[in-house]
């Protein structure tokens, strides 16, 4: 069965796509990468309020991506089939190559997130006003073009087949996977202190969730590869 909205024309996403699409979104967001280590590196420098702050101005930036990728979205869905073919399948290479650069990290080392971790426990401490570390957050997500190409790979795969409006749906499940991210980036914020007097563990921990999730992405990559046009 699907999930509809109260008088409206048609589906948004099926149940179990929806169920699937918070649980995928908490791992993901639980993955350290550049935000996860913008919040931790302020949390670590500034205390666990700078932290949260730097969460908020990440969430906010990300809005500016959900709405322009929807107005994309809904633009290519509605054009023709070759457009949705392009984005189908340089979507999919996308998930495909951030799930294999995750699955072959290695524990240690320059590239992988228990790396970007102890680079942030390393950080000196220092005062920053919370204005800045919020605009920090917010431009950082914003200027950065993964952003946009992630979401432009990951939520239309979730949105049901015989969906009228499929531009609301992107927005709607965008909204949904940046409120779910905040108690994450919260709790990445209050567990900055921890992490301080604990970084090897957090290193293996981190290292475990980078392939659990590089598993997810290529596994989306796949799905994505082999969905037919939406509005089939």
């Amino acid at each position: 069965h699907a999930q509809e909205l109260p008088g409206a024309p048609a589906m948004i996403i099926e149940t179990h796509q929806l169920l699937m699409f918070i649980a995928a979104g908490w791992l993901l967001n639980l993955t350290p990468g550049p935000d996860v280590l913008y919040i931790v590196s302020n949390a670590l420098r500034s205390g666990t309020r700078a932290g949260i702050v730097a969460g908020l101005g990440i969430t906010a930036g990300c809005f500016v991506h959900i709405f322009a990728a929807a107005v994309g979205v809904g633009a290519l869905l509605a054009a023709s089939a070759t457009a949705f073919t392009v984005l189908k399948w340089v979507g999919a290479a996308y998930l495909l190559w951030m799930g294999a650069r995750m699955l072959l990290s290695k524990p240690s080392g320059g590239g992988g997130s228990a790396a970007a971790i102890a680079a942030a426990q390393a950080a000196p401490a220092v005062a920053v006003p919370l204005s800045k570390v919020f605009l920090g957050g917010f431009w950082t997500n914003v200027l950065n073009p993964k952003v946009a190409i992630f979401f432009l790979a990951f939520v239309p795969q979730f949105i049901a087949p015989g969906t009228d409006n499929k531009a609301l749906a992107f927005v709607l499940l965008g909204v949904l996977f940046n409120v779910n991210a905040i108690p994450v980036n919260t709790g990445w914020a209050i567990a900055a202190g921890w992490m301080a007097r604990r970084v090897g563990a957090v290193q293996r921990g981190m290292h475990w969730l980078d392939r659990i999730a590089g598993a997810m992405f290529i596994g989306f990559g796949l799905k994505l590869a082999f969905t037919d046009q939406p509005s089939a």
